[in-house]
């Protein structure tokens, strides 16, 4: 898009029809202790094409690899072409807040298709049209548990570290406790959840896979949080739903996620979507838009926001949460994948990802990189690293692959999709292994 400035003439017709003389009146209201006391130096202004060019400079300097082992909360995986030319059509890519229904129907339909597809993708009863990303759909879960007698949440340490960190500072200034589970050879410390749960915990959260790429025994552990009388919030990756049993089969009270496997590409970190769903019980917890589906004056189909409490819009001091948006275009493009893929893509995407990651670890172990953890897992491991990690990476890095994370400690975790095949795998084995010869 062309960057078309104001001339001097239109921005002063501007001032005079608002009443001030020059800019600086615009910013009258401001303090002059917080202002700045210098002029920027921001150079010489530049023409369209003097300024493609250096924007196109800088951009060059980003690395876009080939192949990635790596994952960590953020994915690679098969983008239809179809998505991204139906979700750039301009009537999705300029839709407005569909505050007013009968104007935004269209908008409206399509996230209650998402909304939908989220629902038969955890097994829940109700799903909101998305929040921020999934580490604030996890914050916003574990508000959604407290009541009037509990208010402290328990979080796995085997979850993202950086989820862990955002539910923490979502319930923490709501006044609510946060105690991190120990954990047992990668997964969550059933022991130590089970002597932390008293009649102060109002919520669990707990991801599977999680961070470590383990499978966690999730349905036992639903079974002594609800025994303690509290909720279970399950972090769930929704590629792997195609083939693992839902969130409500596993007995979660909330199900959320982050959407970007769901058709949105990696994009140096955003924008991605967080998605949340739960049972029927919970709905009227339920932040964020969410749409329902009715019949108008003709009795013809229709849709509308609804389950939208008063004060996450105006009495803001009384809200369980403050959002009241959301990702609407990122919706849009998953419910476009999911609609795509369909029940038999998503598993068999879901399938490709397992095997790959499968005859990875075997590959890798072959050469020397052992497990550190022995448990089931989707499509992510730990190993531990012949070489240092730091060294590793860079040696891969030269040959346009992105390795796998190091955690710090010695072990890197590895990722594989269906972009990660047995091609793409061996090649990785063979230029590991000429860095550790």
């Amino acid at each position: 898009m062309a960057y078309i400035p104001s001339t001097s003439d239109e921005t002063r017709a501007m001032l005079k029809k608002i009443g001030l003389t020059d800019m600086e009146a615009l910013y009258a209201d401001i303090p002059e202790a917080v202002r700045l006391k210098r002029r920027m130096d921001v150079g010489e202004g530049l023409s369209e094409l003097e300024l493609v060019h250096e924007l196109s400079g800088i951009a060059s300097r980003n690395k876009i690899y080939g192949t990635v082992f790596m994952g960590a909360g953020a994915y690679r995986h098969f983008i239809p072409a179809a998505v991204e030319n139906l979700a750039s059509r301009n009537e999705f890519v300029t839709a407005y807040t569909p505050y007013q229904a009968e104007m935004s129907q269209g908008i409206l339909q399509s996230i209650f298709e998402f909304q939908t597809m989220i629902c038969e993708l955890t097994g829940m009863d109700v799903s909101n049209a998305s929040v921020y990303d999934g580490a604030s759909a996890a914050g916003e879960a574990c508000l959604m548990t407290r009541d009037r007698k509990r208010s402290k949440v328990l979080v796995s340490s085997c979850a993202h570290p950086q989820v862990i960190e955002t539910i923490r500072t979502y319930v923490v200034p709501a006044g609510m406790g946060c105690e991190v589970i120990a954990t047992t050879d990668g997964i969550t410390d059933e022991i130590d959840l089970k002597n932390k749960l008293d009649e102060t915990v109002a919520g669990v959260y707990l991801a599977s896979p999680n961070y470590f790429g383990l499978i966690e025994n999730t349905a036992q552990i639903a079974e002594l949080v609800h025994e303690a009388g509290a909720k279970l919030v399950l972090g769930v990756n929704p590629i792997a739903a195609g083939i693992l049993k839902t969130a409500a089969e596993l007995g979660a009270d909330i199900a959320v996620g982050e959407g970007q496997p769901l058709g949105l590409p990696l994009a140096y970190g955003g924008p991605y979507l967080g998605f949340m769903a739960c049972t029927k019980a919970n709905m009227r917890k339920m932040p964020g838009r969410i749409v329902g589906e009715t019949v108008d004056h003709d009795e013809n189909r229709a849709f509308v926001l609804t389950l939208q409490a008063r004060e996450q819009h105006i009495r803001r001091e009384k809200a369980g949460s403050n959002i009241c948006s959301n990702q609407a275009w990122c919706a849009l493009r998953s419910a476009i994948y999911m609609s795509i893929m369909g029940k038999e893509g998503l598993k068999d995407v879901a399938e490709q990802c397992y095997a790959n990651a499968h005859y990875l670890k075997e590959e890798l172990q072959k050469i020397g990189f052992s497990p550190v953890y022995g448990g089931e897992f989707f499509h992510e491991f730990v190993t531990q690293s012949l070489v240092d990690p730091a060294k590793l990476q860079k040696a891969l890095d030269t040959q346009g692959i992105l390795g796998g994370l190091d955690l710090g400690d010695g072990t890197m975790l590895w990722c594989a999709t269906e972009l990660t095949g047995k091609r793409e795998i061996d090649r990785l084995v063979e230029a590991v292994k000429g860095v550790c010869a």
